[in-house]
């Protein structure tokens, strides 16, 4: 109850203050597609472990117009899937969502993010283990980090956790889009030993705590 609480009324607050935002190798945004957000739209970056699950889960969100699977946090330009998953790069397993403020608001996606993981588990979620799947958030502006330094800082003192969240809040920096393969696994391997029995669980619960806020034709 605390942790929607805090969450709800932090939602509050952002409505009230919204924003006005088959390759073998990964490769980087450029400067122009990282400006190149369309008109309307902003963007938000999140690691919640591995990116097959964060994508599958804010997908669903009506507002949402992409989801994209990809490395962001670590100095070496240009990592693969395989030296990421050794946890030497530096970078998070993440994902970066291009949405429609009007639709949904910065605050909610974070409700979204604390609530699809676990935030106080450091550098694991569930069986994968290593810094690529630590919980992160990427903020892009001044008000997204305070934003999110709120929602961290509230939910501590609310207790909503037995321990401590762990979140990161550090800047965007370069974002390297995953290969061809990992984009939409989910949707396009239900079947995989990993999506029947780790993903498709966790998001059947998103999907029932966020039923108002998905796209038509998602079930619930």
């Amino acid at each position: 109850m605390a942790l929607l609480s805090v969450l709800g009324l932090t939602v509050s607050i952002g409505m009230a203050q919204s924003q006005s935002s088959n390759k073998k190798k990964s490769r980087v945004m450029t400067t122009n597609e990282l400006s190149a957000t369309p008109a309307g739209m902003a963007k938000a970056t999140f690691g919640t472990g591995c990116f097959w699950c964060t994508e599958a889960m804010f997908e669903t969100l009506d507002g949402v117009q992409s989801a994209v699977s990809g490395y962001e946090g670590g100095p070496k330009p240009n990592p693969t899937y395989k030296e990421v998953c050794t946890g030497t790069t530096g970078h998070a397993e993440c994902v970066e969502v291009n949405y429609d403020p009007t639709k949904i608001t910065y605050t909610e996606l974070l409700q979204a993010f604390f609530r699809s993981h676990d935030p106080t588990s450091l550098n694991r979620q569930g069986a994968d283990v290593g810094t690529q799947y630590r919980s992160v958030i990427f903020y892009h502006d001044d008000q997204q980090k305070q934003f999110a330094q709120t929602v961290k800082d509230e939910l501590n003192k609310s207790g909503a956790y037995d321990k401590p969240i762990v979140t990161e809040i550090s800047p965007a920096s370069p974002f390297y889009e995953a290969e061809d393969y990992h984009q939409n696994y989910f949707a396009q391997n239900p079947d995989q030993g990993y999506c029947a029995f780790v993903i498709a669980p966790k998001l059947d619960k998103f999907r029932k705590v966020f039923k108002e806020k998905l796209k038509d034709g998602v079930a619930h």
